[in-house]
């Protein structure tokens, strides 16, 4: 992998991590498009790093307190009933669909979940589902008796039968295309939650998720199974840092006020122009896939 191809997959990491439209799904299709190797899920989840720490600074009272609560909860029974220690809980109880089936089918995330018209069809899916929770959370949003439900949540309502919800719905992320914040917000949409709340808790449930992944494909990186050397995984690390700094910043004040109707088309667009790509034979399926590991 050239500096310039880490620059370019690092810049598209930071951008598409927050957003619901798939990095993994954006670097793989990057590196197809511009006839480069497939950099593979170890750089991917490698990169993924970057991204987490700008999640950390950004939040980083947040998880602090959470952090520093929860440790004492353990030692000091009066703390366990606190929001932030149960918050801790929540967050481990749902890392852990993602962690368990991450493990299971890691030979077919790095193989047969690379095919490009399974990505396409990752897009469309859940393309489909975000629109269909974001209009009923719109409808819920405006009240009136022809609202679909009651009044949204928020995360101070969040039980642990949700934090497991939110867990499965996040391990879908592991088919490229379904796309980690998109499938964790678009359930969080459909248990009731306001659209602050469902990212919020996507971003804060994708920590351990996201860091577990990248320290444990570490040891790929450089491999005989992957494209991507040492200097180019931690330079395009860096740079998906700095610009998902900058990204999460704007779409958290974007789902505050905002429909996710543009990313919705954004995805269906994406998926069925693929689809169409590949069945008129301009691209393979498993095009450059054989180079990642």
């Amino acid at each position: 992998m050239t500096w310039f191809e880490a620059l370019v997959l690092g810049i598209v990491q930071g951008l598409t991590e927050f957003l619901p439209i798939s990095s993994s799904a954006h670097i793989r299709l990057t590196a197809v498009v511009a006839g480069w190797q497939d950099p593979g899920a170890a750089f991917t989840a490698v990169t993924q790093i970057g991204t987490e720490v700008a999640i950390l600074i950004y939040f980083r009272k947040e998880i602090r307190a959470i952090v520093t609560t929860w440790t004492r909860s353990l030692f000091d029974r009066s703390l366990r009933s606190a929001p932030d220690a149960r918050m801790g809980w929540l967050v481990i109880v749902g890392s852990v669909p993602i962690a368990v089936l991450g493990i299971l089918l890691k030979d077919t995330v790095e193989g047969p979940f690379r095919d490009l018209r399974l990505i396409a069809l990752g897009f469309i899916v859940l393309g489909i589902a975000l629109g269909v929770a974001d209009r009923m959370a719109a409808q819920a949003e405006r009240g009136g008796r022809h609202r679909a439900r009651g009044p949204l949540k928020e995360l101070d309502q969040l039980s642990v039968r949700d934090g497991v919800y939110f867990g499965l719905w996040q391990a879908l992320a592991l088919i490229p295309g379904a796309s980690r914040s998109g499938a964790t917000i678009t359930g969080g949409l459909f248990l009731g939650y306001t659209r602050e709340a469902a990212a919020r808790y996507a971003f804060l449930l994708a920590i351990p998720a996201v860091m577990g992944s990248g320290l444990y494909e570490l040891r790929e990186i450089g491999g005989d199974t992957g494209h991507a050397g040492w200097g180019a995984t931690i330079f395009a690390t860096l740079v998906s840092f700095a610009i998902g700094w900058a990204v999460i910043a704007w779409f958290m004040r974007w789902v505050s006020t905002r429909s996710f109707m543009p990313f919705v088309w954004y995805r269906i667009v994406v998926g069925v122009a693929l689809l169409v790509l590949v069945w008129a034979g301009v691209l393979e399926p498993l095009a450059g896939a054989e180079f990642g590991g």
